[in-house]
Order: C-alpha cells, then structure tokens, then sequence
C-alpha cells in the first residue's frame, strides 16, 4: 500500500499506551504472595484462542458480569503461597494499580494527529479505569468494549472503529500487544503492527509515514 494512503491510526490501550500489563500484575502478584502458576492457568482457561465463549473474561469484556463478580470469581481460582484466601474485594482494581500511561506512545498519537492523521482507542476492558481526562480530548474515536457489547477479535468492533473514523479499513493502521487481536483486525482489512515498544511501533510506522520523526529509536 502507498504511504500516503493510510489515513488513520487505532491504538490498544493497556499495554500499548501504557507500561506492559504483565509487568503491573507481575508487581501485584509479588506483593500479595500469588503463586504466578495459578494465576497464568486461569488466564489460559479463559482467554485461550481456541476457548469457546462464555468465559468469566469474555462476558467481562462485554460487560455481561460486574467487576464484583467477577473478582470473586478469580480471586477464587487464585492460590497464595501461604496458602491464605486472595482477598476478592477489589481484585482488578488492585491488579491494575501498576498500570502507567506511556508518555512517549501518547507523545506519537499527538504527533500522528499533526501529520492530519485520525487516530482512534480500540480496547477490550478488563474494569480499567480509563484516564477520560487525557483520552477524550485527543482521540477522534474511543471504542470500550464493554460500552458497545463488542470485544476483540470480533470482526464487527474492527468495523465500528473505521465506521466512527469515516476512514476505509484498508487505510487504518491497528496498533495492539495481543497478537489474536490483531489477526481479527487483518481479517476485515486493517494494516496491523504487533506493539513490543514505543520506539518500535513508531518506526513501524515511519515505513507508512516518512513524515513521522524518527524519535528514540
């Protein structure tokens, strides 16, 4: 595809805007002496690809379970290492404590804006609280989840976000951590860049945009 014809950029929140999400729930097991095993077992048990849905995190992420419930239902599948229950009140809350928007990432997405680019949030929410604040001013379009009753890698929430950006979906670029999600953004047409850094997702995007400074790179 030419550069200039992608118009837009569609960025993943937790992990790609801020610091990576396993290093947030890295520090939250340390500190509340999780065994990490029991932790990532759950996880594959109910966000594997191949897992049908249904999932205490799909229906999470589509806003059909309450953050309550669902932190019961994973501080219950949680072991500690002192053998102590995890205690389930405010489980995600203190699972994302951690979590830091990554000022070089949002540096790009104001740059991005500069160049005459549209650029959109695309975010499967797992409870999060998102800092409206910062976000609302700068993106042309933010699509939560659990708002719209749409997750990723459901080919319909990819479309929505290129709908609200009036932009084709072959001329939008899909930024995300999580390589499922950027599968299913291929698979309706996006151009995609698996995000590993910021300076990496920016020169990703340099091959697109030489008008893209070159940063830290």
């Amino acid at each position: 595809m030419a550069q200039h014809d992608i118009q837009a950029v569609v960025f993943d929140y937790g992990g790609v805007l801020t610091n990576p999400v396993r290093e947030a729930i890295g520090v939250w097991l340390a500190a509340e002496g999780i065994d990490p095993l029991s932790f990532s077992v759950t996880l594959k048990a109910w966000m594997s690809r191949d897992v049908p849905y249904g999932t205490p995190i799909h229906r999470l992420e589509m806003g059909e379970v309450s953050i309550p419930e669902f932190d019961r239902l994973l501080a219950a599948e949680l072991i500690t290492h002192s053998g102590a229950p995890v205690d389930p009140d405010g489980v995600l809350a203190r699972m994302f404590a951690g979590m830091r928007s990554d000022d070089a990432m949002f540096a790009l997405v104001r740059e991005l804006r500069e160049l005459g680019l549209r650029v959109g949030l695309l975010s499967n929410s797992w409870g999060n609280a998102y800092p409206r604040d910062l976000i609302d001013p700068l993106f042309d379009s933010i699509i939560i989840s659990s708002e719209v009753r749409l997750r990723k890698p459901q080919p319909e929430i990819y479309l929505m976000a290129a709908e609200q950006l009036a932009v084709p979906a072959e001329r939008i670029v899909f930024v995300d951590d999580a390589e499922p999600n950027l599968i299913g953004a291929q698979a309706v047409g996006l151009q995609t860049i698996l995000h590993e850094s910021a300076a990496q997702t920016r020169a990703a995007l340099r091959a697109w945009l030489p008008a893209l400074q070159q940063g830290d790179e």
